[in-house]
Order: structure tokens, then sequence, then C-alpha cells
């Protein structure tokens, strides 16, 4: 990257919190916010220091990690519910992240090939190559595994194996056709195909370590609320009288900047979601909040109400655990029942847990603001 030295010193300069990456991401994503252009030259020449061991690249990977739970503290607008970023475009592209499809490349070249410059437009990702690069691709197979072991125990769980081998099969699969396009100057043979396997080793290996990275900031999250204390994780009013008026804007950009004050990632709610904030946690789920206000003659009551939501991925995972539990207590598998009904509680626990945590640092957040709690 390069910058114009007024334009940097105009945002600021790099976020010093950014210490092992996201600087880069957060730098342009300010220069946007200030009315600034970024500009890309094909010319330009980078040199990046590769790590040259296993372990160095695990742990630059979870710095990674921990770079992206940071970007999305500070800038949660970028970001949607799902918790991914909201653009995934390409400027330009070396082909190493080709889709894996039988779609064919397009080339622009105008109508009557009237374009000045033509450009080849490779489709876009597709459910097999964007997948296994996901973190939550990494938990389904972990827990497709778990299952596998358990059909030793219990015969109707022998779908489990066939759709681990699919999740594993597809990350090989994507893992090895992005290898096979890289290039290396090693003259035989069979050192290309080792460097092109450890290239696909190391392709699978990322998404685990950045999610490591996430859960590792994420633990901290849950660790600096542990002084606000745990509470059920249910809906929650609170009220606030005042005698001077405000607009919602106002009432929402303050109990935003109250709940962000203590380390909380907060999104804004869109055009069609009829909630006003969304605190969230971790994976497991978030607290939303809507705000409503009564008028009395230039007086106001604020109504805030909060309520825990748990995402849909982990719900989904505890209610199938438990109905198999059930299922094997039917059947008499009592090692597979008692498996199934420990990894569905203890996912419960998890999400109790974190729910709980959130529910209470934004119930202390709203009460340091004055509201009080009916």
């Amino acid at each position: 990257m390069a910058f114009r030295r007024d334009c940097l010193q105009a945002v600021g300069g790099f976020d010093t919190q950014f210490r092992v990456a996201g600087d880069d991401v957060d730098i342009c994503w300010r220069i946007r916010q200030s009315g600034g252009k970024l500009g890309f030259s094909p010319a330009a020449i980078v040199w990046h220091h590769c790590r040259s061991t296993l372990s160095a690249f695990w742990k630059q990977q979870v710095g990674y990690g921990k770079a992206e739970a940071m970007l999305e503290g500070k800038w949660p607008e970028k970001y949607n519910s799902a918790r991914q970023i909201a653009w995934r475009g390409r400027i330009y592209s070396d082909g190493l992240l080709r889709p894996v499809s039988l779609a064919r490349p397009r080339i622009y070249q105008g109508t009557w090939g009237t374009a000045g410059y033509a450009g080849i437009y490779h489709p876009p990702l597709g459910l097999l190559d964007s997948l296994p690069g996901a973190p939550e691709w990494v938990l389904i197979n972990i827990i497709l595994a778990s299952l596998s072991l358990l059909a030793c125990f219990w015969g109707r769980l022998l779908l489990a194996p066939p759709l681990l081998f699919f999740g594993v099969a597809s990350g090989l699969v994507a893992g090895t056709a992005r290898a096979s396009r890289v290039h290396f100057s090693t003259r035989t043979r069979f050192a290309r195909l080792r460097l092109k396997a450890l290239t696909a080793f190391l392709g699978l290996q990322q998404p685990l370590a950045r999610l490591w990275g996430r859960w590792t900031y994420e633990a901290g999250f849950c660790r600096q609320h542990r002084t606000a204390g745990s509470r059920l994780p249910l809906p929650c009013r609170f009220r606030y009288w005042t005698e001077q008026r405000r607009e919602a804007i106002e009432w929402l950009s303050m109990i935003e900047a109250g709940v962000r004050a203590g380390g909380a990632v907060v999104r804004r709610g869109g055009d069609y979601d009829a909630w006003d904030l969304e605190v969230c946690a971790n994976i497991f789920g978030n607290t939303r909040i809507r705000v409503l206000s009564e008028e009395y003659d230039g007086k106001q009551l604020v109504h805030v109400y909060t309520y825990p939501r748990l995402c849909s991925l982990p719900l989904i995972w505890i209610t199938l655990l438990l109905i198999l539990s059930a299922l094997a207590v039917s059947d008499h598998a009592w090692i597979a029942a008692g498996s199934l009904g420990t990894m569905s509680a203890t996912l419960g626990a998890l999400a109790y847990r974190s729910l709980g945590l959130v529910t209470a640092a934004v119930s202390r957040s709203l009460r340091e603001l004055g509201f009080g709690e009916r």
C-alpha cells in the first residue's frame, strides 16, 4: 500500500490496536469514510513476508482471525447478521481463487467488439468453493465426526459418515483445485507435487486457525463481562422519564455509545428490520434492542425493550442432537443416547452462558445511562 501523507494524517494514521493484521483494511475503510478514493495499480509489485514453518503459519492465521473479530467490533455496519463481511467482490484475480465449477469466465468486449479495453470476468464463487473456507463448515465437520464415531454404537447414525465424507471431500477438492494452479520454479516433479500438497494442506488449515483466533478474542469479551455477572437470557424492559425531549436518533445513539463503551459489538438495524440495535456475543446468539417513546407536552417516557436471540445454526444442532438422543433411548442404545445428550447439553450450556453474559452487559449499560428496569 502507498498513501499520500496528507491523506494519512487527515484520518489520524493507523489504528494502533491492530498489531497483527487488520490495519490495512481499517485504514482503507476510514479513508473511504472521509471521502477519499482508493486506487489499484496492476503494475505494482508487492513483497509479502511468508512464514517458513507450520507453527508460524498457524500463529499468523490465528492473528488474522482475531483481527477479523476486532474489525467487526469497530465496523459492525460492514458485516451482516451472519457475521460475514457484506461485500465479497474482487477487483482483479490471478486465477488462484477461481471457483470450482463448470462455468466459463466471460470476456467483456462490448457490442460488436466496440469496448475500448477487453477484460475477463470470472463467475462468482460457487457453493462448493465458498463453504470449505467458512469457519462454520469446520464446526459442522467436527460434529459430523463425533456422530460418525457414535455410529459404531447406534446404527441409525450410519448417515453421518457419508455426510462427513462429503464435507471433508469438498474441502479437499477446493484446496487441491487451488493448489494445482500455483506455479513453482522447482525443476523436479516430485518437489512440485510436494509443495502443492503442502499448499493444499495450509488452505485446509486456514479456516480452523481463523476460527480459533475469533474464539479466543471473543472469549476475552466473556471474561471482560463476567464482572457484570450473568442473568437469565429473558426479554427485559427499561424506561426513562425526562422533561427534556430528544429525538429517537439521539436516544439510539446514546444507547449505542453506552453499550459499545463496554466493549460489545453493536450493529444497527437495517431498513427492513423490526429492531434498532443488535449486540453480538459470539456464534451462539445476540441481544436485540428496540426503543419507543411516549410524548407528554415536551416531556418523554422512553421505553427500551431487550430480548436475547439464539442463532439458527446452534439452535438446529441442539434440537437435532436432543431428538437423536431421545431416539437412541427408545432403541436402548445407551452409549449413543448419553453421548448425544451430553453434546446437546454442552451446546445448550454454552449458548445459555453466552446469552446470559450479553444480556447482563446490556442491562448494566442501560442502568448506567439512567434507565430503570421494570
